[in-house]
């Protein structure tokens, strides 16, 4: 590996993702030893020439020699880009570059809704702005993605469900509106981040979900394994809520809106 010298990124020390990426650059020797900084930890030199608002948005590297900064995509790949010229050449190209912005923008703004952390309330915390285009973005994209297999899934359970797309479609858009109609005026200006946050729990509960579709069990496996995975993502929505710093309301809308759905399909199709 070639090392970018005289270069320090600018990472988000809350995010383990940011933590996981900008140590991997340093241990593989792209960047130096020293070559990265935690946000809330900044140095007065850098601080003083780096945008503290654009940097809780866009992950900042700061260029000593020229003593200039670049922001987000550009700056992974101009790390990249020393250690393999080609592969940045490829991602710089037109309708790549514009994809790689949007990925990057579309992860970096739902990064405290996708991992949160408790100390994501001080002064001196990177947390990247809202913004309602990519939220919701990460919203629609859950529920899709979680319809689609949870409409495979339940065909597993022998009850007459069947592969019904439409139907857990809706029972996600569900789940949504419910809590956005029951908890908008005690959640107020945390709508948004609990909103993210609950789709993440449905994102996770939805990966664990995907392993066992491979398999071949009786009936009766599926369904015990489905209500493992169900508290799984009670015990973690507990979790972020206390994150979040909010009380049990949450948490208890949420399991009746899940017992008002299953009692339904089970009047339904059992």
């Amino acid at each position: 590996m070639k090392t970018l010298k005289n270069h320090t990124l600018i990472y988000d020390n809350e995010c383990p993702m940011c933590n996981i990426y900008s140590k991997g650059f340093t241990k593989c020797g792209m960047l130096d030893e020293n070559g990265r900084e935690a946000f809330s930890e900044m140095t007065f030199k850098n601080k003083s020439i780096v945008d503290f608002n654009r940097a809780k948005n866009e992950i900042a590297l700061v260029d000593h020699n020229k003593n200039e900064v670049v922001y987000g995509l550009d700056s992974l790949l101009l790390i990249i880009g020393n250690s393999f010229p080609v592969l940045e050449k490829i991602a710089r190209i037109k309708s790549l570059y514009w994809f790689f912005k949007k990925l990057y923008s579309f992860v970096s703004y739902n990064r405290k809704q996708i991992i949160p952390s408790k100390k994501d309330y001080s002064d001196q915390s990177c947390i990247p702005d809202f913004n309602l285009k990519y939220r919701l973005t990460y919203m629609v994209f859950v529920v899709f993605f979680s319809a689609y297999i949870l409409s495979l899934y339940t065909g597993k359970f022998n009850l007459n469900l069947g592969h019904n797309f439409l139907r857990e479609f809706i029972v996600c858009l569900g789940q949504i509106a419910w809590q956005t109609l029951f908890l908008k005026k005690y959640l107020k200006d945390k709508i948004w981040d609990y909103l993210g946050n609950m789709m993440t729990v449905s994102l996770i509960g939805t990966l664990l979900l995907i392993p066992v579709l491979f398999t071949n069990f009786n009936s009766v496996f599926y369904i015990i394994y489905f209500g493992m995975i169900v508290s799984i993502m009670l015990f973690e929505h507990v979790r972020r809520c206390k994150i979040l710093r909010l009380n049990f309301l949450p948490t208890i809308s949420w399991i009746i809106y899940r017992t008002i759905v299953l009692i339904t399909l089970i009047y339904w199709y059992v």
